[in-house]
């Protein structure tokens, strides 16, 4: 498994918006110059996350994009499988219902399964405030160390 430069874009979009949270919408051309990303791939990026409701949005001069909710409450897992489908390493698992013919005398079946309970089960725990404080350490020792 793979995350795309979508799901890391995703994600630093999400921290960034979270480190600039406020009462006030966010300019995506803030966010752009920033994070050094496009103003086009962050478009498809919001849409996508705007569509699950991980985002409040509001369009014209003062507009912008802020959370929905508190960093707290999105979890690593929940914006990454908006961003890259399910998590699953193999394909047989990216569904509910494996309808793989070998499933039944799979010697490896077992340990995809677990390795993607694994998988979700980290990123389930990490939250976007998870890595806003990371970011915001980061940001202080840059500053320090200047």
């Amino acid at each position: 498994m793979k995350i795309s430069t979508r799901g890391r874009y995703a994600l630093r979009f999400m921290i960034d918006l979270a480190l600039h949270d406020g009462s006030e919408y966010i300019a995506l051309k803030d966010i752009s110059k920033r994070q050094d990303i496009s103003i086009k791939y962050l478009e498809q990026i919001t849409s996508l996350l705007s569509k699950f409701g991980l985002l409040q949005s509001v369009r014209g001069p003062q507009g912008g994009y802020k959370l929905s909710r508190p960093p707290e409450q999105y979890t690593i897992g929940e914006i990454l499988r908006i961003t890259e489908g399910d998590l699953a390493p193999v394909a047989c698992l990216s569904t509910e219902i494996n309808d793989c013919a070998r499933k039944e005398y799979c010697p490896t079946i077992e340990m995809w399964e677990g390795l993607k309970n694994v998988i979700n089960d980290y990123l389930n725990t990490k939250t976007l405030n998870d890595l806003v404080k990371k970011a915001k350490n980061n940001i202080s020792n840059t500053v320090s160390q200047s």
